[in-house]
């Protein structure tokens, strides 16, 4: 990409598979826009605002990753905020993963809103888990409702896979319905692509399987894919949806076709596959620490000598010097002796950007150990950076 009027290496986008740039999206993309412009269908889904090309996207994405029946969303934050509202009320209980996304957070928060209790389980924990299982289901008991389990497929900071197998195993002993949020799993991970419940080999026991356009589709939206008495009951009872406009319809014809490619085409996920190995692998080679991931999502962990001085110096240097474009995290998202560069592998890397990314981070690692980022401040940058972490930290 282009950032400032120089030529970056982009390491920090969620277009795994790389169909944003792909010349049939594009096309398809382009069509829809001239055949029905951005506006149509006005009104809600459940007005004026239905097409029959809304439902196939739902039926094809149900049977994509083995639903009965889906629910096409505006977007995904929103949207599984509002599932998540209108799924639970004040009887119920939700046990969340603790590293959850921020998303899935706020619906828990809308949860709260309406006095509903809820538990947090250690992250990828099933001993916590059972616990808090146990807990709420004396609540549960108590109140006259039911229990809700919320983790992700994979999480999108760490790239650990979430244990579904394990947790849907739970199902045996106890009783709850699973939703999972697979945001980063959809597209990328299992022997199709349709997630890490297909990986993991237990999709017939997620109840709720969310995720997002915006990033294996690289596109705008999202759905929810469950038993039909479940979307059904969704569809009149999701609030973001019920009083919004319909997604439009160039969406919805350029989501078919996303969908289509990854269907039809395997050497996609291959191809991001194998830029995830020779990345990661390179990384571990040179001795960098990139943490339990087994997914595309690649954190690179290094020694923060210099606080967020040395780190704002350090992005700059990556981007000025280097031409390489990725998302940094510092306190309070990892510790504060610990600078994390998150970096996303795509189909449309080549090895060529790997080999010189990797030459790169080794560049700089070398002048973190020997203090060169603390020695002077960009202007501008750092007070930027020190801000947004008082202001995170404040929250």
């Amino acid at each position: 990409m282009t950032f400032n009027g120089k030529k970056m290496l982009n390491w920090s986008l969620n277009n795994y598979l790389g169909l944003a740039n792909h010349p049939e999206v594009r096309e398809a993309d382009a069509q829809a826009a001239a055949d029905w412009g951005l506006a149509y269908p006005m009104g809600a889904r459940m007005m004026s605002g239905n097409s029959d090309l809304h439902e196939q996207l739902e039926k094809d994405l149900a049977e994509f990753v083995g639903k009965e029946d889906a629910f096409l969303l505006n977007y995904g934050y929103q949207g599984v905020m509002s599932a998540i509202e209108a799924l639970v009320d004040h009887r119920d209980v939700i046990v969340y993963d603790a590293e959850s996304h921020a998303c899935l957070i706020d619906g828990i928060r809308l949860h709260k809103a309406k006095m509903g209790e809820y538990y947090k389980f250690n992250h990828n924990d099933m001993a916590s888990l059972e616990k808090n299982l146990q807990r709420a289901t004396k609540k549960a008991a108590e109140k006259g409702g039911g229990i809700l389990v919320i983790t992700e497929g994979v999480f999108g900071m760490s790239g650990k896979v979430g244990s579904l197998d394990q947790i849907v195993a739970l199902k045996e002993k106890y009783n709850f319905r699973l939703l999972v949020d697979d945001a980063h799993g959809f597209g990328t991970m299992g022997a199709t692509g349709a997630g890490v419940g297909e990986l993991l080999n237990c999709q017939a026991g997620i109840d709720i399987y969310f995720s997002t356009f915006a990033k294996s589709m690289a596109a705008i939206g999202a759905f929810v894919a469950a038993d039909h008495d479940i979307i059904m009951y969704l569809k009149y009872n999701m609030r973001s949806q019920t009083y919004a406009k319909a997604l439009p319809m160039p969406f919805v014809v350029g989501c078919m076709k996303r969908l289509e490619l990854i269907k039809k085409h395997p050497e996609l996920r291959e191809k991001l596959w194998e830029n995830v190995r020779a990345l990661q692998n390179g990384l571990r080679e040179r001795g960098f620490n990139i943490g339990e991931t087994t997914s595309p999502v690649t954190p690179v962990l290094m020694q923060n000598n210099g606080g967020v001085v040395a780190a704002a110096n350090m992005i700059k240097d990556l981007r000025e010097n280097y031409g390489v474009f990725c998302s940094i995290v510092v306190y309070p998202v990892v510790p504060k002796e610990v600078i994390m560069l998150r970096i996303i592998p795509t189909a449309a890397h080549t090895l060529e950007d790997v080999e010189y990314t990797l030459n790169t981070f080794s560049a700089i690692s070398d002048k973190i150990k020997n203090g060169y980022y603390v020695q002077e401040k960009p202007s501008g940058l750092t007070a930027m950076a020190e801000s947004a972490v008082t202001e995170t930290a404040a929250e």
